[in-house]
């Protein structure tokens, strides 16, 4: 029984951290300058000229389910309505320092 019960425990540790995502080391100051360089003529103090319901204001972004970096990364490398995809333009690591940048920004509420 205790040998049944062992290997049941590591077979749980051998899945859990094979299939476990990779905690994001975004660089937000890299994704300050990706997003002035990029984003920033649509997005610009975190506004949305296109939409302006669905700014990146931590509210917004809250109630339209994107308050997650994998959300906003989604977004960003595949786009959406008016928004173009970025998957041929920029690596996904530049994707994951945009979505750094933009959680800490909606966090100070764009506010420097």
């Amino acid at each position: 029984m205790k040998r049944i019960i062992s290997v049941l425990l590591l077979s749980v540790a051998i899945f859990t951290f094979a299939f476990s995502s990779p905690a994001l080391a975004a660089d937000a100051a890299s994704g300050a300058k990706i997003f002035s360089a990029n984003c920033a003529s649509c997005h610009a103090g975190g506004r949305n000229l296109v939409n302006a319901a669905k700014s990146l204001k931590k509210a917004d972004l809250e109630k339209y389910g994107m308050y997650s970096a994998e959300a906003i990364i989604a977004q960003v490398t595949n786009g959406k309505n008016a928004m173009p995809a970025f998957q041929g333009r920029l690596k996904l690591a530049q994707a994951e320092d945009v979505a750094a940048y933009v959680l800490e920004q909606a966090d100070k509420d764009w506010k420097k």
